[in-house]
């Protein structure tokens, strides 16, 4: 007969033959919304969920609808400062006046410069985010002083808050992917599988910035800083959280689709004249596809940074969704957990098996990320 729990009591692990105990409690996943980080979007969560909840109940249709929707609007919501500062460059460029007192690129520095202001004002970005930026808009600043010196492209308007002819706004610019980096990664809180050590991603980043300045004069080793990237990326997948479950993709194409997005958008800033390339001074036409190239190399470095700060972290098997395998071999009910109190537990599938006393012990699967805890989880079953 096995002994009452008191009340609050946590009941004891159970033993599987062939496993080791429980070590004790692991890392939570963070499943509280997102918007919770940021207090204006706060007051909504409780709408936005019954609006979830009642996609769900209509069907996987509906379900996938929704989540199609939330994941779009999540992107644009890590876009906002990229997207605010292409809408400033569209309507600089069709309404700002010619001649002003204050020069266009000298208005683009000022508002880049409230845009952040009011964001850590708002605390839509983290002081440690905006430390990380920073760096990388000096990282930006300085690759652009050299480019424009040797006549990479040109910014053919006048300014006053410049160095050499760079106006102060690139920086910016550069700025602007690694807010979204550092944001979108919180929003979908990544985790990693098999994610490349740091310190490698920082021989690549490095060796990345300098053949930006060297194949100038020397032989450009892109071809072999994309295989570098290629083997450290290739066999990593990132897991981000659109809703309630972790969804995954090859971080290859990760890195790729938003590469793509930023060469979309150079050829905005293009089409707007805040920078021009020589090709371009006869009339505009897109930005060659091998600019695609290195702006995907380019994020890797802005990635890198974000990474040192966020520390990636892996993805625990027992949260793995149904038949995907770990490394390792391990399938994604290894993980044994303990439920914890006051957490909804769902109805077990298979049934638990019956045998002389004693206690059975099945490993559960969720089907929602109510808790942090959720995955494989051990329940101990009494026999009367």
């Amino acid at each position: 007969m096995q002994r009452r729990l008191e009340s609050g009591e946590t009941p004891p692990v159970a033993s599987i033959p062939g496993r080791p105990s429980d070590p004790g409690p692991t890392r939570p996943l963070a499943t509280e919304s997102a918007a919770r980080q940021w207090p204006p979007l706060a007051r909504f969560i409780a709408a936005e969920q019954a609006i979830g909840e009642r996609a769900e109940a209509r069907g996987p249709l509906a379900h996938f609808a929704y989540e199609f929707v939330r994941f779009g609007i999540k992107q644009g919501w890590a876009c906002l400062f990229g997207g605010l500062m292409l809408a400033l460059l569209i309507a600089t460029h069709l309404f700002y006046p010619k001649g002003a007192a204050l020069a266009r690129y000298d208005f683009l520095v000022l508002a880049a410069v409230a845009i952040q202001i009011v964001m850590l004002w708002l605390k839509l970005e983290t002081w440690e985010e905006a430390r990380v930026i920073l760096v990388f808009h000096v990282v930006g600043t300085v690759m652009e002083i050299f480019k424009t010196s040797v006549g990479s492209w040109i910014y053919p308007e006048p300014s006053l808050l410049r160095i050499g002819g760079v106006p102060l706004f690139t920086g910016f610019m550069y700025a602007a992917v690694g807010s979204y980096i550092a944001r979108v990664w919180r929003l979908f809180d990544f985790r990693f599988t098999r994610h490349p050590p740091l310190w490698a991603l920082g021989l690549l980043a490095v060796a990345i910035y300098v053949n930006f300045f060297t194949h100038h004069y020397t032989w450009d080793a892109r071809p072999l800083l994309f295989l570098g990237a290629a083997s450290l990326f290739g066999p990593c997948w990132v897991h981000f959280k659109v809703w309630k479950e972790h969804r995954r993709m090859p971080m290859l194409l990760g890195l790729f689709l938003v590469a793509l997005f930023i060469w979309l958008a150079e050829n905005v800033g293009t089409f707007t004249a805040a920078w021009v390339y020589p090709s371009q001074k006869g009339g505009w036409h897109l930005v060659s596809l091998g600019k695609l190239g290195a702006w995907f190399l380019l994020m890797i470095i802005s990635y890198t940074l974000v990474a040192a700060l966020h520390k990636p972290q892996p993805m625990p098997d027992s949260l793995l969704r149904s038949g995907e395998k770990c490394p390792g071999g391990a399938d994604e009910g290894a993980l044994l957990r303990l439920r914890l109190p006051n957490s909804k537990a769902p109805s077990p599938r298979p049934s638990p098996p019956r045998g002389e006393g004693g206690v059975a012990v099945i490993a559960l699967h969720l089907q929602s990320s109510t808790r942090a805890e959720v995955g494989a989880f051990v329940d101990v079953v009494e026999r009367e």
